[in-house]
Order: structure tokens, then C-alpha cells, then sequence
């Protein structure tokens, strides 16, 4: 179980940042440089508003093998101020996270504390008994929580408010992969999921309420991404109850992260030459990931013959991989 803390406000509930060593997609710029900002803006933000940072999983974008100066300066910056929060399936190789995990170095760290039904962490927060426990990726989420184990000053101590944390495919706002609905969890006031990416508008369900508030960063050069704007939540508890206020992540323009023009293949009438030419656009504004080539490549190859197309392919990909 986790130590008491009394100097909190509340929670600053930050949604899946997906942190990773190069750029993802058709991103430009410094995509591992621009996420470890906004996190490092974050930790700030919840530290003068004396709020305890919680994650809501995928902290990072690929399990494993991750750059160790990302690790390092995530280490720094989360030290002197550690955070709470489970795993996302991003997060974990396996089915559940392992020690092979790049999450489990900031645990094994102590500046990220995961928590669950049972090690949950729980203090004193503006006089009243917070809980927050959680069900990571693929783990249960319960009907009912057993306050019994939460420790008590005395016997007169009113009923913990208790915030719930998940990474699951929950329908709620629309969202299309939902699996299943919210319900009422015994003894639970707030669930707040990750995973989903998208804000949704809170449902209650009995004395539970279900949010989704999205994620901090933008990885796809979608009209969802171009619509969306990086937020985290504030929650606080007045003398009853909870509130949640959403807080604006500082970001660039959707037009200054995304290569948004497409390849134009009309300036040329011979197969090879449009090919060529194609490449050739691609060189002056290649991404780290290799997205470009890779959807050029998918558009392009049914010119050549299988053999042609498959050593073109592996080519491609060496280079990706470098």
C-alpha cells in the first residue's frame, strides 16, 4: 500500500502520452523531444498546483527498447515528484507488464507507483480520505471496491472518495471498439479511462461516474488528431463530492507537426519516371518512421513483378529499421 501524502489538492490525470525515440507517422519536428515537453509541462503544472500526477497508461509507445536518455530524462523529471498510475497495453509486451518493460525501470525507480484493487494509494486530501486504485490493461474491473482495507484515523472518519483508473475499451462517447458499458461500482465515484484518446461527455451510472478526458499527445496525421486538443484533468475535492476541469496541454498548430501534402505523381506520364519523381518528393521531406515511403511503396510497386516488388519491399524496410 502507499504512503500517506497530506500536501495534495487533488489529482492531475494525464492521458496516455505515448512516449517513444523517434517520430511516429507523418509527425515532423522532434516528436520524442515535443512529448517529453508537454509531460515535463505536466509534472510542473501538478507540482505548483500541488496536485498528484496520475497516469492513465501507455506511458510509452513501445514496450521495450526505448532510447536511454528518454528513460533518463523521464527518471529526472518524475524523481522529485513521482507519480501514480497503471499500465496500458502499449506498456507491456506480454499480456501483463514484466520487468523486461521499459514502465517497470521508472517503478522499479520509485517514481511511478502503480496501483490496483489492492495497492491502491490513498492520503489526506484538503481534510478529506482519497482513493485512487485501478485496473490496467486486460485486468478486471470490479463491481464493487471493499473499503475495508482502506485505513481509517478513527472510527468517525466518513466514507473515502474513491477515483478509479482504467485502460480499456469501454463504450462510452461513441467510441466504436466499446466493449462493453459503464455500470455502478460499489463504493466508487469516479472512473477515469485511458486508451480511448478521445474526450468523451461524462456518464453516471448509480453513484459512479465515467469519464474519458483523451490523451496529451497527437501521433496520426488524422481528422481526429486535427480536431483534437491535448488537455488534462484537474480533479479536486471541495467539502462533498469531486470536481473535474479540463486544463489545455500548450501545443503547436496541427499544420506545424504534420507533413500534410501527399506525394504528386501527375507530373509524369512514364511508369518509372512517376515512381522516381515520387521518391525524389519523398527525400525532401522524409519522416522518421519511414510512414511516406512505406504508403508510396503500397501505391507504386504494382508495376513491377512480384520478385521486384518483394527485394524493393526489404530494401525499404532495412532502412526503416536503421
Amino acid at each position: 500500500m502507499a504512503k500517506s501524502v497530506r500536501n495534495y489538492r487533488g489529482l492531475l490525470v494525464i492521458g496516455d502520452p505515448h512516449i517513444e525515440g523517434r517520430n511516429p507517422g507523418f509527425r515532423k519536428g522532434n516528436y520524442p523531444e515535443a512529448i517529453l515537453g508537454k509531460v515535463r509541462w505536466c509534472l510542473e503544472h501538478a507540482r505548483k498546483h500541488k496536485l498528484l500526477p496520475a497516469f492513465l497508461g501507455d506511458v510509452f509507445d513501445k514496450p521495450r527498447d526505448n532510447p536511454t536518455w528518454v528513460i533518463g530524462e523521464l527518471i529526472e523529471m518524475l524523481m522529485p515528484y513521482p507519480a501514480i498510475g497503471i499500465y496500458g497495453n502499449h506498456d507491456c509486451a506480454d499480456p501483463q507488464l514484466s520487468e523486461n518493460d521499459s514502465l517497470s525501470i521508472l517503478i522499479k525507480a520509485g517514481c511511478y507507483q502503480l496501483v490496483g484493487e489492492q495497492d491502491f494509494w490513498t492520503g489526506m486530501v484538503e481534510g478529506r480520505r482519497v482513493v485512487v486504485a485501478g485496473s490496467s490493461y486486460r485486468q478486471r474491473i470490479p463491481q464493487c471496491f471493499d473499503t475495508d482495507n482502506v485505513p481509517r484515523d478513527s472510527l468517525f472518519d466518513a466514507k473515502p472518495t474513491v477515483v478509479w483508473l482504467t485502460h480499456h475499451d469501454i463504450d462510452i462517447g461513441n467510441y466504436e471498439n466499446g466493449k462493453f458499458g459503464p455500470f455502478e461500482m460499489m463504493n466508487v465515484d469516479l472512473l477515469i479511462n485511458g486508451h480511448i484518446h478521445r474526450p468523451a461527455k461524462p456518464v453516471r451510472r448509480g453513484d459512479t461516474t465515467w469519464m474519458s478526458p483523451g490523451n496529451i499527445s497527437r501521433r496520426s496525421r488524422s481528422a481526429h488528431s486535427r480536431a483534437h486538443v491535448p488537455t488534462v484533468t484537474e480533479v479536486t475535492f471541495p467539502e462533498s463530492g469531486f470536481e473535474v476541469k479540463s486544463v489545455v496541454v500548450p501545443h503547436e498548430r496541427f499544420e506545424d507537426v504534420f507533413f500534410l501534402d501527399d506525394v504528386d505523381e501527375s507530373k509524369t506520364s512514364e511508369p518509372l519516371s512517376s515512381f522516381v519523381s515520387g521518391l525524389s518528393e519523398l527525400t525532401k521531406r522524409r519522416t522518421s518512421s519511414g510512414a511516406g515511403l512505406i504508403q508510396f511503396l503500397d501505391q507504386n510497386l504494382d508495376e513491377y513483378s512480384d520478385s521486384v516488388a518483394a527485394e524493393i519491399r526489404s530494401l525499404a524496410k532495412q532502412v526503416v529499421e536503421k
